[in-house]
């Protein structure tokens, strides 16, 4: 594409008037520019693109983008954003590939990941080919990549919606996390239903407030437009037990779908009933009465089915069809996953990493629980600092034995990690055990038959990262040694 086609789609009030490059490729980092490439100046965290334009150019790049302007041998194009003008211009560079999509979009504190796998199975029972971008991966089709972020940046959300597209995807599903939202890294996706699942505390570090936490994800419900296409409809799928609910819902002008367990909604669970091999419920839709039971265990499993059953149905897919999908999903990887190497106690991995997360996930074990429930949960470093002597509370209170250890500290002194999470928990009785491997022997080597053991806070993750190096770290790999090795 020709650099002054491409810079036509930012309407300035200053047009471009200088060269007209043929532009290959749009990067943002200049490792990977090459002969043909547009660089975009983006300031980072730590480092800031501008300082590597000229690198940029010495590698190919025949323009640049940036917000200030740079004596370099090639077209400058100067925006007030370059951010922003990011995801403009990989939206049109890669062919707006988003409107080739039945594209679902997930935002909420807790069970996006979850959800997000629901649908994206349920669709794939139902023979459509689909895309998938969340916390663990991205899959498009039948393959997986690894993923840094929850959400990528515009410029990598862009590429990977157009190799969907090309790889002959229908259906994308994506967890959207309030980050992404705020900093406008899916501007200029099309979205044709967002869900949202539950608002808690969680990422205060960057949001400052829970008000403006809520805001932010106010912004996927926004963004779903303003107008009413009957053959491109737009949905919003809301949890009507949760109050943030009724912001969204002023949010947006698509058509509102809600889903429930105590407040009345359009699809609703009744009589809920917990085992430790599955839970059962009756949903209610309409007044019709559709029985299941599924090997997820616990409420906020009920919470997730139910979101991705909303969003399927007004997606087109049939509520038989849906429920049989929902009935053969054995769990997600780091989601109350059972580890069993033939004890005779309950392991469970889950990715509990915020207060309410970690509060729903004990009232689960608690339905089933005979004996002790130890719980093995630290708190990440560089993070959301209020939330440690919360989490250390909930442990204190729902299990007979917790024990604080490291998450992922980070650049942070774990110990002093461990020290905020003993601040809400004085005179409480637990132990600290800053090794995490060790944390984990010291629960398996306790624990007698019909206890229950829940090792909280990185769930899927493979790594531990400490300080600025990062271990292969994986907590159902460690339990099942431990377990092996009484």
């Amino acid at each position: 594409m020709k650099l002054q086609k491409l810079l036509e789609y930012l309407h300035p009030i200053h047009p471009f008037m200088g060269e007209d490059p043929e532009i290959t490729s749009i990067e943002n980092d200049n490792r990977k520019v090459k002969k043909g490439s547009l660089f975009i100046c983006i300031k980072g965290y730590t480092v800031d693109g501008h300082d590597f334009a000229a690198s940029a150019v010495t590698n190919g790049a025949v323009a640049i983008l940036a917000e200030r302007p740079l004596d370099l041998d090639v077209p400058v194009i100067v925006v007030t954003d370059t951010t922003r003008a990011m995801a403009v211009l990989a939206n049109v560079f890669y062919g707006q590939p988003t409107k080739q999509l039945h594209l679902i979009g997930i935002t909420g504190t807790n069970g996006k990941t979850t959800t997000s796998h629901l649908i994206e199975k349920i669709f794939a029972d139902a023979g459509k080919k689909t895309g998938l971008i969340g916390t663990m991966y991205t899959k498009i089709a039948d393959e997986t990549f690894e993923t840094k972020n929850t959400t990528p940046e515009s410029l990598t959300l862009q590429k990977t919606f157009k190799q969907m597209v090309d790889a002959g995807v229908g259906l994308a599903v994506m967890e959207v996390s309030s980050h992404a939202l705020d900093l406008g890294r899916v501007h200029g996706c099309e979205y044709n239903v967002a869900v949202f699942t539950n608002l808690t505390q969680d990422h205060l570090d960057y949001h400052k407030t829970m008000e403006e936490y809520k805001r932010s994800k106010s912004l996927l419900f926004a963004q779903l437009g303003n107008t009413y296409d009957y053959n491109n409809p737009k949905f919003a799928v809301l949890n009507a037990d949760d109050p943030a609910s009724e912001m969204y819902r002023r949010s947006t002008a698509a058509h509102v779908i809600t889903y429930g367990i105590d407040q009345k909604a359009d699809l609703q669970a009744k009589n809920i009933q917990m085992t430790p091999r599955g839970t059962n419920f009756d949903l209610i839709i309409d007044n019709d009465i559709y029985p299941i039971q599924m090997q997820l265990i616990g409420k906020f499993s009920v919470y997730n089915v139910l979101a991705s059953i909303s969003a399927a149905i007004v997606s087109g897919i049939g509520i038989k069809d849906v429920i049989h999908s929902i009935e053969d999903v054995e769990g997600v990887a780091g989601r109350f996953e059972l580890v069993n190497a033939d004890q005779d106690f309950t392991v469970i991995v889950d990715y509990a990493h915020t207060p309410d997360s970690l509060e729903n996930v004990l009232k689960t074990i608690q339905h089933f629980a005979k004996k002790r429930v130890f719980v093995i949960v630290g708190c990440g470093g560089d993070r959301d600092r209020t939330k440690r002597p919360l989490m250390a509370k909930i442990a204190c209170r729902m299990a007979t034995d917790p024990i604080f250890t490291s998450d992922n500290p980070r650049s942070e002194d774990p110990l002093a990690i461990l020290k905020e999470m003993e601040a809400g928990v004085q005179g409480e009785t637990y132990q600290v055990i800053p090794d995490r491997k060790e944390a984990i022997y010291t629960a398996v080597n306790q624990a007698a038959a019909g206890d229950v053991i829940l090792i909280a806070g990185k769930g899927h993750e493979t790594y531990q990262t400490i300080g600025n190096v990062v271990h292969d770290f994986d907590d159902r790999l460690v339990a099942r040694e431990a377990i092996e090795g009484r």
